[in-house]
C-alpha cells in the first residue's frame, strides 16, 4: 500500500496574461516616474476669452483671458498685442488675466487680440520649453447709432433711427404721432418717447403720451444670452394721458425705472412726480412741486429742483428725501460711475458758476459766465466737462452767442471748441459714449407765420420750425494736462432735431 503525499502542490508561474499585465504596470510607473522628473511638456493654452465674438459697449472695460496652468506674467504681458491698438492696464488673479481699458473702445471698430511665445510660470529654463499655443480672438465695438426727430416732409415729427457705421437710415414711428422727446434704453435695441397725435399737435393741445418703439438692433454683450433683435418700428404704449398729462420724464440708466413730471387734468394743483416700473402701475413719489430732474447712474435716486435748491431722493414710492444742496438749483449731468455731478449755481449777481461736485464732499467751481450753462456732459475718462454755455453780445438789446467749451477737471481750465451762429439756445448737444464725436443740431425757424401753423414742430421759444440741420464734431481723445484739440464740424446729409447717440 502506498504512503499518502501530505505536502501541498506548488502554485505555477502566472499565466501569460498575468505576465503582460505586471509588465505594463511596470513600463506605466516607469513613464510616470520620468514625466514627474521631466516636467509636464505639453503647451499651455487659453481656455477662455469672455469677449470672444461679442459686440462690447462703453459700459465694457475690462476682458479677461483664463489659462490652462498659471503663466510667467512678464512673457504674456511681453507677447500680448490688440490690433488696432488699445491702451488699458493689466492685473493678474492666479490663471486668470484681466486687461482694464483705460478709455472706451471707439465704436465701429473690429479687434483682434493675438498671443504666442508666453510660457508658464513652472517650467525650468534652460529646458525644452513648451510655449503657450498660438492664440487669435475676436470682436468688436458696437455700431455708431444714433436716434433723431425728423423735421421734413414725410419725416416731419418721426423718429428716426440712422446708423452711422452701415450709413443705413429707418424711421420707426408712424405718420400720426409728433414725437416731442426720446431716450434709449441701455442695450439700444427700444426706445421710449414722448408723443402727440399729429392733429392734437396741430391744434395746440398738450396730449403726451409715452410709448416705446423697437430698433431693429441687437448687440451681443458679453455676460448676456444672445437673441434675436425684434423688428424696427414695433410700438408699444407704455402710459397714456386719461387722467394726467404728461410733460418731462427720464428713463433710468438700468432701463426698469421712468420718472415722469404729470399734472391733473382735472385739477392743476396735482402736479408732481411719478414713478414707473417695469411692468407695474405708475406710483407719486412724495416730493414738493419742483423743476427739473435727473435718475443717478445706479439707478437708485433722483436729484431735481426743489425750492432754492437740490433735493435727491430715493426711486420709492413715499420715501423721504436722502440729501438737499442748498447751493445748487439745477444739475446737468453725472459722470458713468457716479462719483461726480455737473450742477449749476445762480449767483446773487446775476451770474452763473458751473461747478463740479463730487462723492467725496468736493464742490469746485469749474466756469462762470454773465450769459447761460445749457448743458454739461463728462468725458467717458472724467478727465473732461463739455459744456454748452452763451455769451452775452454788447448792445442794447439782450442777445446771446453759444459755444461750446472742454474744462480740464483737474486745471479748471475752459477751452473754446466751436462757436455757433447768435441767438441759438435751441441747440440740443450730445456726446458719444466712446467720447470721439459731439452731434448737434441747427435750427431756422419758419419765415411766415402762414407756414408756421402747418409746422408741427416749434422751438422753446414757440417758433415753428422750417428745417433743421445736423452736424457731427469730432473730438481727440482727452490728455490729463491738454483740452481736446480744436476740430471742425462736418455737415451731416439728414434734417432733424434732438440727435442723440444710441448707448
Amino acid at each position: 500500500m502506498q504512503k499518502a503525499n501530505s505536502t501541498a502542490p506548488l502554485k505555477p508561474f502566472p499565466q501569460p496574461l498575468d505576465r503582460v499585465a505586471i509588465v505594463l504596470m511596470l513600463v506605466l510607473a516607469v513613464l510616470i516616474g520620468l514625466l514627474l522628473w521631466s516636467g509636464d511638456r505639453s503647451a499651455p493654452k487659453i481656455r477662455e476669452f469672455n469677449w470672444q465674438n461679442k459686440q462690447i459697449g462703453a459700459e465694457d472695460t475690462a476682458f479677461i483671458l483664463t489659462f490652462s496652468r498659471p503663466m510667467e506674467q512678464a512673457s504674456v504681458e511681453k507677447n500680448l498685442k490688440l490690433e488696432p491698438p488699445l491702451p488699458g492696464k493689466i492685473s493678474w488673479a492666479g490663471r486668470r488675466m484681466a486687461y482694464t481699458l483705460t478709455m472706451p473702445a471707439p465704436y465701429g471698430t473690429k479687434y483682434q487680440v493675438q498671443l504666442q511665445d508666453a510660457q508658464d510660470r513652472f517650467t525650468a529654463e534652460g529646458t525644452n520649453r513648451a510655449s503657450i499655443q498660438p492664440f487669435l480672438g475676436q470682436f468688436r465695438t458696437r455700431d455708431r447709432a444714433f436716434a433723431y426727430i425728423g423735421v421734413e416732409g414725410e419725416e416731419e415729427g418721426r423718429l428716426i433711427l440712422y446708423n452711422l457705421s452701415q450709413q443705413q437710415k429707418r424711421v420707426l414711428t408712424s405718420k400720426n404721432l409728433v414725437v416731442m422727446d426720446f431716450k434709449a434704453y441701455p442695450e439700444g435695441d427700444r426706445i421710449l418717447f414722448a408723443a402727440t397725435e399729429r392733429q392734437a399737435n396741430r391744434q395746440g393741445t398738450l396730449d403726451q403720451k409715452l410709448y416705446t418703439v423697437t430698433t431693429g438692433m441687437h448687440f451681443a454683450s458679453p455676460g448676456k444670452p444672445s437673441r434675436e433683435p425684434a423688428k424696427a418700428g414695433q410700438l408699444q404704449l407704455v402710459l397714456d394721458s386719461k387722467e394726467y398729462q404728461n410733460l418731462k420724464f427720464d428713463l433710468s440708466p438700468d432701463g426698469q425705472s421712468i420718472v415722469i413730471q404729470r399734472v391733473n387734468q382735472r385739477n392743476p394743483g396735482d402736479f408732481g412726480l411719478w414713478l414707473l416700473k417695469e411692468g407695474a402701475a405708475p406710483q407719486p413719489l412724495k416730493t414738493q412741486p419742483g423743476g427739473d430732474f435727473l435718475i443717478t447712474p445706479d439707478s437708485s435716486a433722483l436729484a431735481f429742483a426743489q425750492g432754492q435748491g437740490l433735493a435727491i431722493l430715493p426711486l420709492q414710492p413715499q420715501a423721504d428725501p436722502l440729501d438737499f444742496l442748498p447751493k445748487f438749483g439745477m444739475v446737468l449731468s453725472f459722470t458713468q460711475d457716479g462719483s461726480a455731478a455737473a450742477m449749476v449755481k445762480f449767483n446773487t449777481n446775476y451770474t452763473k458758476s458751473l461747478f463740479l461736485v463730487t462723492n467725496q464732499g468736493i464742490q469746485k467751481e469749474v466756469l462762470k459766465t454773465e450769459g447761460s450753462i445749457l448743458s454739461a456732459q463728462f468725458d467717458p475718462t472724467k478727465q473732461v466737462l463739455y459744456s454748452l454755455i452763451t455769451e452775452l453780445i454788447p448792445g442794447n438789446e439782450y442777445r446771446e452767442r453759444p459755444f461750446l467749451v472742454a474744462i480740464n477737471l483737474k486745471t479748471a481750465e475752459a477751452k473754446p471748441l466751436l462757436r455757433l451762429p447768435d441767438d441759438q439756445r435751441d441747440i440740443q448737444m450730445n456726446l458719444s459714449p466712446d467720447g470721439l464725436g459731439f452731434l448737434f443740431d441747427q435750427t431756422i425757424a419758419a419765415a411766415k407765420e402762414t407756414n408756421a401753423e402747418t409746422n408741427s414742430l416749434r422751438t422753446d421759444d414757440g417758433k415753428a420750425i422750417a428745417t433743421s440741420r445736423l452736424w457731427l464734431l469730432p473730438v481727440t481723445p482727452p490728455s490729463p494736462t491738454e483740452a481736446p484739440a480744436q476740430m471742425q464740424p462736418e455737415q451731416l446729409p439728414l434734417a432733424g432735431l434732438h440727435p442723440r447717440w444710441l448707448p
